[in-house]
């Protein structure tokens, strides 16, 4: 039987979808579990696992393509299995360019354009009538800014656009209607000495947020370091337990870390807040954020409850959130800024000695976690030696929280790693 791959409900403010990717053709055997194609929201990218195994039979959008939420992209099934009923608009050309037919669904296919007659622009591009052909070369437009293009008369074949895969959206036509200005791709080739390549819909997310963050708040950040031989003991520890069989949970410094701060958050309520202009929310359950590096780009995914965590399940849940970033398979609501109450970004792994972290607004504070540096000191009875001590970056909103208490929540965090202890069995 035939099995329909749905897009994805992701929160309920995410309405589209786009698909940046196929990773699969039609008549590909897939089987459960393997990537069929990427997509994006406004907040994020995803991966599609396939549902099931069999043959995919029918491709009902292309890349580049705005979808809506819970319409059937695909199907599923055996050769020679029925497909139409899946299809969600009333005729799709097969293998062949999109001709722009109107789908039920409201989705516009993209459009094969070839420039139309016209007077020359201080633009570059031509106004006048815009003509369909199955040309070698296709455009990408949005359904949106190629209705508003034909009803302007705006040839936008050399249109470079802004959204995925060069994409051109409403607010391109726009622009070139109240500026006369655009991205406008060259009608010559020649060598260059550079490439140019449009940005993502995920990094323009990160660099609003990053933007956001320094242009409203009064960010200021702490160093201090913090002895980690107590750190380094359990790691070793823990490696003798997992090849002695006694436990499968690895555990690594940054797992210990937060756990540290998870444990300086009880003393410090203030620094598991959000400022709020007019008020400061003050949680009274711990939800760590923790910075991911993808392949598409920074991603916070939050833990929830991390207080009612041993260290263990706190290692675990830290790991599968992770894995789900780079999957591209993260729950949306767990990429929200307002899901975490407090977050780490670690950069120790990449020998970084200090640095500024970011906030990740509305939250008040973030600890950025350095790598171990061995320094001189004094090891008691005039005897001096090195110790490997761990750099510790606190970044917080001088709106909502004064140096002095910012200050005493981070000897907190140093105290946690010095006295390390998770005052239980874990092995």
């Amino acid at each position: 039987m035939a099995t329909p791959v749905t897009m994805p409900k992701l929160g309920q403010s995410v309405e589209t979808c786009i698909i940046t990717r196929w990773f699969k053709s039609t008549g590909d055997k897939v089987s459960t579990g393997d990537i069929l194609f990427s997509y994006e929201t406004d907040k994020a990218a995803f991966d599609m696992e396939s549902p099931a195994d069999g043959i995919l039979l029918d491709i009902f959008f292309n890349e580049g393509d705005e979808v809506p939420v819970l319409a059937n992209v695909a199907v599923i099934g055996e050769k020679g299995e029925e497909t139409g009923s899946f299809r969600p608009g009333s005729s799709r050309p097969e293998d062949s360019p999109r001709t722009g037919t109107q789908t039920r669904t409201g989705i516009q296919a993209d459009a094969d354009i070839q420039p139309g007659a016209g007077i020359q622009a201080n633009t570059g591009i031509q106004a006048g009538t815009v003509s369909q052909t199955a040309a070698d070369t296709r455009l990408r437009i949005s359904p949106r800014a190629r209705r508003l293009a034909l009803e302007k008369g705006l040839d936008y074949s050399r249109l470079r656009g802004s959204g995925p895969n060069s994409r051109i959206m409403v607010s391109d036509i726009e622009k070139l209607l109240l500026t006369g200005t655009g991205d406008i791709i060259p009608d010559h080739t020649e060598d260059k000495e550079y490439t140019d390549e449009a940005v993502s819909n995920v990094r323009k997310l990160i660099a609003k947020a990053m933007y956001n963050s320094l242009q409203n708040s009064a960010q200021l950040t702490h160093h201090m370091s913090a002895d980690a031989r107590k750190l380094l003991a359990e790691r070793k520890r823990n490696k003798e337990a997992i090849a002695s069989g006694s436990t499968t949970v690895e555990l690594t410094l940054n797992d210990m870390v937060c756990w540290c701060v998870v444990q300086a958050l009880k003393k410090f309520p203030e620094m598991n807040s959000h400022f709020l202009g007019e008020t400061i929310r003050k949680f009274k359950r711990i939800h760590l954020g923790m910075a991911v590096d993808t392949k598409r780009g920074l991603m916070v995914p939050s833990v929830r409850n991390a207080e009612s965590l041993k260290l263990t399940d706190l290692a675990q849940k830290l790991k599968s959130v992770a894995e789900a970033c780079r999957k591209g398979n993260i729950n949306p609501e767990l990429i929200l800024s307002t899901s975490a109450s407090f977050t780490v970004s670690n950069l120790g792994s990449y020998g970084v000695e200090m640095f500024t972290p970011v906030l990740n607004l509305p939250q008040v504070a973030i600890l950025g976690v350095c790598s171990i540096i061995n320094r001189p000191a004094d090891l008691g009875n005039n005897i001096f030696g090195f110790i490997p001590y761990i750099g510790l970056s606190l970044t917080y909103d001088h709106r909502a929280v004064d140096g002095g208490p910012a200050t005493l929540f981070l000897k907190e965090i140093r105290k946690q790693i010095e006295n390390f202890n998770p005052g239980q069995e874990i092995y």
